[in-house]
């Protein structure tokens, strides 16, 4: 019984070791399934297709079955006759025997440079991804077609990917007129060297305004060939309807259609109305606005403009117009003259002469020149109303006191009231002594019921020890030429009379100061005498 599992045991290793010895001999000659695309290469009859014996794979043998990549080797072109390639073996970027789903060919397409395969991707070309392009649609090789992994068989003109927009009218180089990066617009077309020059505003003109798009076989068609330009009406509608003829060159030109030729081709001089200063600006169609040969009138500013004045001068003359103050030069300024003027009722001198005419001939919504008036409260404000008398101010005529020249300038006579101007009194300003406290504008100045005080206007510097009757009356110490010093006060009229030395000592050196809640003074009234009262 033992011996019998003996030989069963015996028998069961060597079946086992017999396996192993026949998948190691398999294994030595094939290490693996080959690709799927090389998968009828499969079995050793096969082996030397690829292999040569003894050596590892030949490239010769690789290419002898890749025409397509020796051809272009051999034309020294695209990524295969590269630097990068160059001088190396197929197997050691085309690996095979790694089973059926191994991809043979493999590289990182995001960090592959392009450059190498002699076309660069530029412009737009450079954002598309490798199967926008390299896909069946876009090769012709029937045999290239079928292998969907093929990075081969495109070629690199431009209607070998893209569709001919222009229909074969034009070149099929694309890249006569277009650049990689939009193909609008065509930034290499030149069409100076076309028998149509582009100038003017035929430069800002869309391509497509005058190169329609139709559909020609199916397939959206922009035409640029048999465009007709002999005349302006093949492309633009005759607004004149034929009535100048249609030589449009003879008015306009590529510049401006609403604007007429600059070297004065039309010459309006030779119409019933020659253009003078600003008319030459205005645009054709403010006139001509039923058409260019439609009449108008024109005999009068009116016919044409809006009457600014709103009739105040037609009804003053009838046969007035705007020509009679304004030429076609401007509007602005009036040739109304000085002299004009001073045949109204209203003669300008002095500063009325500098006056802009729009500070008197004012209105909310036009210029007033009728029922002016010719008073001076008829446009200026009266600032010294109910203060000066009509005896002063005889029918409120400014004139009493003021001139034309300027306003400023008074030439009141003071003495005609009961406050005649002496001496320093005629110095100050006006407004110094008729503008109230509290007054801060023109309009607050005070003429009636001023007081001749002198401390009404005046402080009284000596704390009203002179005071009588809480009036104190300067003018028995001081005269308007000079407040100090004091030339009307007499020390020898006081109760101590100044003899000897007492004659050369300052005031202050007996009056001494004082103050009280409000102010320092001098204190005048001495009581005490005696000698010693001050040594």
């Amino acid at each position: 019984m033992n011996y019998l599992l003996l030989i069963k045991f015996k028998y069961t290793l060597f079946t086992i070791l017999w396996l192993f010895s026949f998948q190691f001999a398999i294994g030595q000659i094939s290490p693996g399934d080959l690709v799927k695309a090389h998968a009828h290469l499969e079995g050793m009859s096969n082996c030397t297709k690829c292999h040569t014996l003894g050596k590892k794979v030949s490239n010769e043998k690789c290419l002898a079955c890749h025409q397509e990549i020796k051809a272009r080797i051999d034309q020294k072109k695209g990524y295969h006759a590269s630097t990068e390639v160059r001088g190396k073996t197929c197997a050691s970027c085309h690996n095979d025997h790694h089973g059926r789903n191994f991809q043979i060919i493999r590289f990182n397409t995001e960090k592959f440079n392009h450059n190498l395969t002699g076309y660069p991707l530029d412009g737009a070309h450079s954002g598309k991804a490798c199967k926008d392009c390299h896909k069946p649609d876009f090769i012709n090789d029937a045999k290239l077609k079928k292998n969907s992994g093929t990075f081969l068989g495109l070629k690199t003109e431009c209607l070998g990917c893209h569709q001919d927009y222009h229909q074969g009218t034009l070149s099929a180089s694309c890249i006569d007129c277009h650049d990689a990066k939009s193909f609008k617009p065509a930034t290499k077309f030149d069409h100076t060297k076309t028998n149509f020059q582009l100038k003017g505003k035929h430069q800002q003109v869309l391509c497509v305004d005058c190169h329609k798009t139709s559909m020609k076989n199916g397939v959206k068609f922009q035409q640029f060939t048999d465009i007709g330009h002999g005349k302006c009406t093949d492309c633009h509608k005759d607004p004149h309807e034929n009535k100048f003829g249609q030589n449009c060159a003879q008015c306009h030109s590529e510049t401006s259609f609403k604007l007429l030729k600059t070297d004065n081709s039309f010459d309006h001089s030779k119409t019933n109305f020659k253009l003078k200063g600003l008319h030459k600006q205005v645009a054709c169609e403010k006139c001509h606005k039923n058409g260019f040969t439609a009449p108008l009138s024109f005999s009068r500013c009116t016919d044409c403009h809006v009457d600014y004045h709103k009739g105040d001068f037609s009804r003053r003359d009838a046969g007035s117009d705007c020509a009679d103050c304004h030429t076609e030069m401007g509007y602005t300024p009036s040739t109304f003259t000085v002299s004009r003027h001073n045949e109204t009722s209203f003669q300008l001198f002095d500063a009325h002469l500098a006056t802009p005419c729009i500070a008197c001939h004012k209105k909310a919504d036009a210029w007033k020149f009728s029922d002016m008036g010719n008073k001076c409260v008829d446009c200026h404000i009266d600032v010294h109303d109910k203060q000066i008398t009509a005896s002063y101010y005889p029918d409120k005529s400014c004139k009493t006191c003021h001139k034309e020249t300027r306003w400023n300038t008074v030439v009141f006579d003071h003495s005609l009231t009961k406050f005649p101007l002496t001496d320093a009194h005629a110095i100050p300003d006006c407004r110094k002594c008729h503008l109230p406290l509290n007054g801060k504008s023109i309009a607050d100045f005070r003429f009636a019921g001023l007081s001749d005080k002198c401390n009404d206007c005046h402080a009284d510097i000596h704390g009203e020890q002179f005071a009588i009757s809480s009036y104190t009356d300067c003018a028995r110490c001081h005269d308007t030429k000079s407040f100090l010093p004091a030339s009307r006060f007499d020390h020898g009229a006081t109760r101590f009379p100044l003899d000897g030395k007492h004659n050369t000592v300052a005031c202050s050196g007996c009056h001494k100061s004082r103050q009280d809640n409000q102010r320092i003074f001098t204190w005048y009234k001495i009581e005490k005498f005696k000698c010693e009262d001050c040594h």
